[in-house]
């Protein structure tokens, strides 16, 4: 009888699974049809088609969740560190490198773009910390939208507010280069949506795997990319003065990111006994979001 359960419960996942693909599909090619309806200026559908491509990968990131079940503690601090190296990763690759590139364009000097960039960073750090202590003085309850559901620790809703900051400046940066007409805006927009596979991957899985529904932490997953194409927009249409908040809002997600990461991620990683895996995780994200930044970004 257990086993029956078991496997009508798998089924149900998986149907789940192939149902939300097949629904992300269909609004893909509805959104895609209403765009052109739309009759954007065409820059401004430039954007917004290449936001709507990075929220899409973020939300088929999430899809697996549905279909994993409660995973070992060896496996989720793996993918905690996992998640750790990916978000260095893009801190490093995605945030700073092109904070600082995008600071000289301006015309600032090498030392001038550096120090912009640093004090964003201190900033961004400083403006997560004032985050961290609001969340935490909510005690040792932590967060839950629903009675009787399991309590979802503050460091969690942290990190998923890491990754949403992080995905603010990835639109910035969309919008400025569609808005911009840039040749490379398709390509740019293409590797930020390869990137954002894994990052809506970690955020359902850290859900799930601190207690949250898999339909729940898929969808809050989904959802976590959709500031993206709503920055797009907004910064195709304001593309002079987002050229110019472009380096300090990049910098302000480094600075969050590094906090969350080194203050929360890793130490969580690290809680249960599996620090070499959580170590080997952190190393293999880390590459994997260095090449993906580097050769297709």
């Amino acid at each position: 009888m257990g086993t029956q359960i078991l496997a009508v419960g798998g089924v149900r996942m998986f149907r789940y699974a192939l149902g939300s693909l097949l629904l992300l599909a269909g609004t893909a090619l509805l959104v895609a049809k209403g765009l052109v309806w739309l009759d954007l200026e065409p820059r401004m559908l430039r954007a917004l088609q290449g936001g709507a491509l990075c929220a899409l990968g973020t939300a088929l990131g999430a899809v697996p969740v549905l279909v994993i079940r409660k995973m070992p503690m060896a496996v989720s601090d793996t993918l905690l560190g996992f998640g750790a190296g990916v978000m260095l990763a893009a801190t490093a690759f995605s945030l700073i490198v092109p904070g600082i590139a995008a600071a000289e364009n301006l015309g600032l000097s090498s030392w001038a773009s550096s120090g912009l960039v640093s004090a964003g960073i201190q900033l961004g750090a400083f403006f997560l910390f004032l985050v961290d202590l609001k969340v935490s003085g909510a005690g040792p309850q932590g967060l839950s939208s629903r009675p009787g559901e399991p309590v979802i620790a503050p460091r969690i809703w942290l990190f998923v507010i890491a990754i949403v900051a992080h995905n603010i400046p990835e639109g910035m940066a969309v919008g400025v280069s569609a808005g911009g007409g840039m040749p490379d805006a398709d390509s740019l927009a293409m590797g930020i949506a390869l990137q954002d596979v894994p990052e809506g991957l970690v955020i359902a899985l850290v859900l799930a795997g601190a207690g949250m529904s898999r339909v729940r932490a898929f969808l809050v997953g989904a959802a976590s990319g959709l500031v993206e194409p709503v920055f797009a927009v907004l910064c195709a249409w304001l593309v002079n003065l987002a050229q110019v908040l472009l380096p300090l809002g990049l910098a302000l997600a480094a600075g969050a990111m590094l906090l969350v990461v080194t203050q929360e991620v890793i130490p969580e990683s690290r809680r249960n006994g599996h620090e070499k895996l959580a170590s080997l995780g952190l190393c293999v994200g880390f590459c994997l979001m260095m090449v993906m930044d580097t050769a297709l970004g």
